[in-house]
């Protein structure tokens, strides 16, 4: 397991702003980072579960692919990214377990009012919602995470908390594709909302909000709090972060694009039913995905104390393997062999966030990062998700004279280019990543 901020007594305790409070024990630690996950769990299996609904949600309500699109996309992302920075802010300030549970407790009310849609319009609706409550999760647990785990262990404990995407995936994959074999689309809807309000209230009434900068090597300031418009304008100001940030969004375009798509491509060219598809992209994304998070979260941490410009360089590397690997499944005529080929891909897709936040928040101060977290989901957000699984669907229906249902094969394609506008902006970061570092360091 991971270990935590030193307790009193050992040696680094005095150099740790919260070190000395005994209650924050390693295990504790361990505890509030497994309920974290799991938060993070439920975010994704509330997020991802319409996927996997794409094809029966879309005969039900009449609905084109770039209808389905902007439900996977835009109706989510912007509400999500748009609330994510004031929700942010007052993590900064405010008790951050709380904001949490409020935002958990949100988005699964929201998740069980999709199952009661009768019409696009209400779909939508739902699906703001849904973003709306998702955007207190991420940042406020980015800045918990910092503040129960040392710089060197950091990368790790991102890494597992990430697992939550993969194990969201597959949940959401597994749950709606079966649900839906079996009874209806909106069932699926219900069974994904309960769990989280159970989890809102043990997050609530367990977890202790920690000391600001209780990891930290050194003595830190944790009472002044930065004005808001300044801390933007260091962040944009500082070329690391934005490429960061913004590379980050350009692999998330494909990866949402696929993760959106990838169920109704399966079952358009293969002939593939919901049960079976979630089962095979479920098991891949849950099995494989952790996989990926925790060896790079790992090596991360090994070789960025080294070096930090390797933070980058491990998401430029694992971006470079995944392309090949998913041209590959979108070109093969068999379907088994497509899927074993897409295990590469579901290992590699989100490993890029752990290097990435572990980088950016060694570069901002104590009462910057949630609002950091916020600022660089946003751009990572607004471009993948937003746009990723909304441009798919435009591309889908535009080819759709051309090639019929093989349409959206050569969207995701098209899609997939994206990737390498990322591996550059990486590259990009790796090169201004000791400067910035020293010059905040010295600040």
């Amino acid at each position: 397991m991971l270990e935590a901020a030193r307790p009193a007594g050992s040696p680094a305790s005095s150099a740790r702003a919260g070190a000395a409070n005994p209650e924050f024990t390693t295990g504790y630690t361990n505890y509030v980072l497994g309920i974290l996950f799991l938060v993070y769990v439920m975010n994704f299996v509330d997020r991802q579960i319409l996927s996997i609904l794409v094809e029966p949600i879309k005969a039900s309500l009449d609905a084109s692919d770039t209808q389905m699109g902007f439900l996977t996309g835009f109706a989510f992302a912007i509400f999500y990214t748009t609330f994510g920075i004031p929700l942010a802010r007052w993590a900064d300030r405010g008790v951050r377990r709380s904001i949490i549970a409020m935002g958990l407790t949100v988005w699964s009310v929201m998740t069980g009012l999709c199952g009661f849609a009768q019409s696009f319009i209400h779909l939508a609706l739902a699906r703001i919602g849904v973003g709306i409550g998702e955007a207190a999760g991420s940042p406020p647990a980015h800045s918990l995470i910092s503040d129960f785990f040392p710089p060197e262990r950091r990368a790790t404990a991102f890494s597992i908390y990430n697992f939550g995407i993969p194990v969201g995936v597959m949940g959401g994959y597994l749950a709606g594709g079966w649900i839906r074999e079996f009874f209806d689309w909106r069932v699926a809807f219900f069974a994904a909302a309960i769990p989280g309000l159970i989890l809102a209230l043990i997050l609530r009434f367990t977890v202790r909000e920690p000391p600001r900068g209780m990891s930290e090597p050194t003595p830190v300031d944790v009472e002044g709090e930065v004005p808001f418009g300044e801390v933007v304008r260091m962040l944009m100001g500082m070329k690391t972060f934005v490429f960061l940030s913004v590379g980050s969004g350009f692999a998330a375009f494909a990866s949402y694009g696929f993760g959106s798509w990838v169920p109704a491509f399966l079952e358009r060219s293969h002939g593939m039913g919901g049960g079976e598809i979630g089962t095979w992209i479920g098991l891949e994304s849950g099995i494989g995905g952790v996989l990926g998070m925790l060896g790079t979260g790992l090596l991360a941490d090994r070789l960025g104390r080294r070096d930090p410009r390797w933070y980058p360089w491990i998401a430029a590397i694992s971006i470079l393997l995944y392309v090949p690997f998913s041209a590959a499944f979108l070109l093969l005529d068999e379907a088994v062999p497509a899927l074993i080929a897409y295990f590469v891909p579901t290992a590699l897709s989100s490993v890029y966030l752990a290097p990435s936040l572990a980088l950016m928040h060694q570069l901002v101060g104590l009462r910057m990062r949630a609002v950091a977290s916020a600022v660089s989901m946003f751009l990572l957000n607004l471009i993948g998700m937003g746009l990723g699984p909304q441009t798919v669907g435009i591309l889908s229906d535009w080819l759709s004279d051309d090639y019929g249902v093989e349409s959206l094969r050569y969207g995701l394609l098209i899609a997939l280019s994206t990737k390498l506008i990322a591996v550059v902006l990486f590259l990009m970061a790796a090169k201004t990543a000791r400067g910035d570092l020293a010059r905040h360091r010295g600040a």
